[in-house]
């Protein structure tokens, strides 16, 4: 018999992947409960409203970017980790073809409803955008703000327009132009 915690842990990865392919609005605490192949009265033991385990999914999400950008950052050549982290996208193009970007499409959904969740997804983009700008400011950019917005702003149209085409082969092509832009910097 499943431990509690594991319930909670399948609800809550459950959750991540129904509200990345469906959205937040779309997704219901039966459609988690289903996925999870945990009974609906559990959920409710865990989370009592749908917002509830959005703020444990925007936190996993947030958490999910910092262990990429760990990964990313094996040595200290900041412009090398830049690259490395276009090179998990690249191996992500399919999914965000498919779905979109696991943090983004969350952001922009929530940021239309006004509630505490909006202003938390902001936190999550946030913090992949102040990991570039420190490792422009590391690179020795002039302007590492601006260009670390910049860089992250590509990404981010690159993963919409994708989605938004369906179009992973499109999205490898503008990743590679984004790295030559890095070079030029």
């Amino acid at each position: 018999m499943p431990r509690t915690s594991d319930k909670r842990e399948k609800l809550v990865t459950a959750a991540k992947s129904l509200i990345h392919r469906q959205g937040f609005h779309r997704t219901t605490l039966a459609d988690i409960a289903s996925e999870a192949k945990v009974p609906l009265g559990n959920v409710y033991y865990y989370f009592k409203t749908k917002e509830e385990i959005c703020e444990v999914v925007l936190e996993e999400r947030k958490q999910d970017l910092q262990r990429l950008i760990g990964d990313c950052c094996r040595n200290s050549n900041p412009k090398a980790n830049l690259k490395r982290f276009l090179r998990c996208l690249m191996d992500d193009s399919n999914q965000v073809a498919e779905c979109g970007c696991p943090h983004s499409t969350l952001c922009q959904e929530l940021r239309k409803i006004s509630s505490p969740l909006s202003d938390r997804a902001e936190g999550t983009l946030q913090v992949l955008i102040d990991w570039a700008v420190e490792q422009f400011r590391k690179a020795g950019v002039p302007r590492p703000k601006s260009t670390g917005f910049e860089f992250i702003a590509r990404v981010q149209g690159t993963m919409l327009l994708a989605h938004t085409l369906h179009d992973p082969r499109r999205m490898k092509q503008q990743i590679k132009v984004i790295g030559t832009w890095l070079d030029t910097l």
